[in-house]
C-alpha cells in the first residue's frame, strides 16, 4: 500500500495532506524519516509513526444513515440540538459524514472512515448525483416542469438539475423528484425558491447508486459489498 494511502485510511489526513507531511519530514517508516513520495509499504509488517506516535492500520467502513429530521449533521454534541451522533453510537470505528444535510431535511447520508473516498463524494467533478423526493407548495404544470428542467440562475451561479420529474400533483402541493451533482449550500430549495415554490419537505434518496430504500427513519446499516463497488465505479466513471 502507497504510504499516503495508508495515512489515509488510518485517519490521520487525506492523501494529498499525507504527502506534504511527508515532505516535511514528519513520517517515519520502520524508525527512519521518509520524504519519498510514491513508496509503498507492508501494513501488516512495517511500522509508521507520524510526528513520533505509531499509526495503526484501520478497517475501512462503509455505512448509511436515514436522517430523521431536525438533527445536525454533526459527530460532536451540540447544547440544544440532537445530532446524528447519537443515532450511530453502535458504529464501533470513527466514521464521518461524507457531506451534510439541513437540519431539517431528511435521508441519506453516507458515513465512512475512507477520506479519499469521503471527497470524491462530495467533489462535483465526479458527477455523482444526489437525488432528492420534494414537496413543495403550489402546482407545477409541463410548462413549468420545462423552465426548471433548462435550470435557472442563482446568486452564486447557474443551477441546472442532472434531472426532475413530477411524482405527485395534489390540489395545493406538488411531489417531485430532482437530482443535483452540485453540493451546494441550500441548492434544492433556493432553486425551488427561484421559481416561487417553497420547499415544505425535502428527503434525499440516494447519493449515485446508492439508495436509502427501506430503512427506516434514525437507523443505519453497513453497505454491502456489491454496493460500496457500485458506488467506486460510479466515482471513477464520472457518476
Amino acid at each position: 500500500m502507497r504510504l499516503n494511502k495508508f495515512l489515509s485510511t488510518a485517519g490521520v489526513c487525506s492523501r494529498r495532506k499525507a504527502d506534504e507531511y511527508i515532505k516535511r519530514g514528519f513520517v517515519k517508516v520502520n524508525s527512519k524519516i521518509v520524504k519519498e513520495l510514491g513508496i509503498t509499504i507492508n501494513p501488516e509488517k512495517d511500522i509508521v509513526e507520524f510526528r513520533d506516535r505509531i499509526i495503526k492500520a484501520q478497517k475501512l467502513v462503509y455505512a448509511i444513515l436515514n436522517k430523521p429530521c431536525c438533527y445536525l449533521t454533526q459527530l460532536g454534541e451540540h447544547p440544544e440540538k440532537p445530532t446524528i451522533a447519537q443515532l450511530i453510537k453502535n458504529i464501533n470505528q470513527r466514521v464521518y459524514p461524507a457531506g451534510r444535510l439541513d437540519y431539517n431535511v431528511e435521508g441519506l447520508i453516507i458515513l465512512t472512515n475512507d477520506g479519499d473516498l469521503a471527497k470524491k463524494i462530495m467533489h462535483p467533478k465526479h458527477e455523482l448525483q444526489k437525488v432528492y423526493l420534494a414537496v413543495v407548495k403550489g402546482l407545477i404544470d409541463e410548462e413549468l416542469l420545462k423552465k426548471m428542467q433548462k435550470g435557472v440562475m442563482l446568486e452564486d451561479g447557474f443551477a441546472k438539475p442532472d434531472n426532475i420529474k413530477l411524482i405527485k400533483a395534489l390540489s395545493n402541493k406538488t411531489q417531485i423528484e430532482i437530482a443535483f451533482h452540485e453540493g451546494r449550500k441550500h441548492l434544492v430549495k433556493r432553486f425551488f425558491l427561484a421559481f416561487n415554490r417553497p420547499i415544505q419537505h425535502l428527503k434525499r434518496i440516494a447519493i449515485g447508486p446508492i439508495a436509502l430504500g427501506d430503512l427506516e427513519r434514525g437507523k443505519w446499516r453497513y453497505l454491502r459489498q456489491n454496493e460500496i463497488k457500485a458506488l467506486l465505479k460510479a466515482i471513477n466513471n464520472g457518476g
